[in-house]
């Protein structure tokens, strides 16, 4: 049984240094690229001075996926009486807007502070009317790429998904149509590309990410 044991232990730190070790490369790969100007871009908001958009390495597990606004939906689903089909422009002026200053830390090591701009996912989760069975949030994005929170987070932060940065629609290359602004959560949290917000009740539920060993808590010191 010992021996059982440690053949488990090893393995979960193979596949845990096999996921840094992807995310280094992946960056590695993403910082030697030309970065992109973005001259009207805000660098200052309330006397805070903001980083560049260009900051933000586009990391991504199958590239930058290119949305069409016309035919765009955010599906919002599972445990809600009422599941909703949204458009781009029904998500953006159907809801109060919100502007924050928020930090992105990256697990390899980078930071980006940003103003963002978007709508609370309290407000598109209370149209729908969570289930009082639900415990997490799933999101989905485009490529496949996954990450869920609980419940609670939504409700306890003021927690965005954002369809603006530095004054800009978020362009495509940095998860145009809407990215989660995960506030107080490492990079990975922040979803890009998003397509689907899925209620549910599975807490053991892990993303992308979470799967190949990152903390699903990925709470930032």
């Amino acid at each position: 049984m010992e021996k059982v044991k440690n053949h488990k232990q090893t393995a979960i730190i193979v596949l845990l240094l096999g996921g840094i070790a992807a995310v280094i490369l992946i960056g590695v790969y993403f910082q030697n690229q030309p970065r992109r100007l973005y001259p009207s871009e805000v660098r200052d908001y309330q006397g805070e001075n903001l980083s560049s958009i260009s900051n933000i390495i586009d990391n991504a597990i199958r590239g930058t996926q290119d949305l069409n606004q016309s035919t765009y939906r955010l599906t919002l689903n599972g445990l809600v009486d009422s599941p909703r089909e949204y458009t781009y422009d029904q998500v953006v002026n159907g809801f109060p807007n919100y502007e924050i200053v928020v930090t992105l830390y990256c697990v390899q090591g980078w930071n980006t502070k940003i103003l963002w701009q978007g709508v609370l996912v309290r407000d598109l989760l209370n149209q729908s009317r969570v289930n009082s069975t639900a415990k997490i949030v799933i999101f989905h994005a485009a490529d496949g790429y996954t990450t869920a929170m609980p419940l609670s987070y939504f409700y306890d932060h003021d927690i965005i998904i954002a369809n603006k940065m530095n004054g800009l629609v978020i362009p495509i290359e940095k998860g145009f149509p809407f990215q989660l602004v995960a506030e107080s959560k490492y990079g990975y949290k922040w979803i890009k590309w998003i397509t689907q917000i899925e209620l549910s009740d599975n807490t053991n539920y892990l993303g992308y990410w979470e799967t190949r060993g990152y903390s699903n808590n990925a709470t930032v010191p």
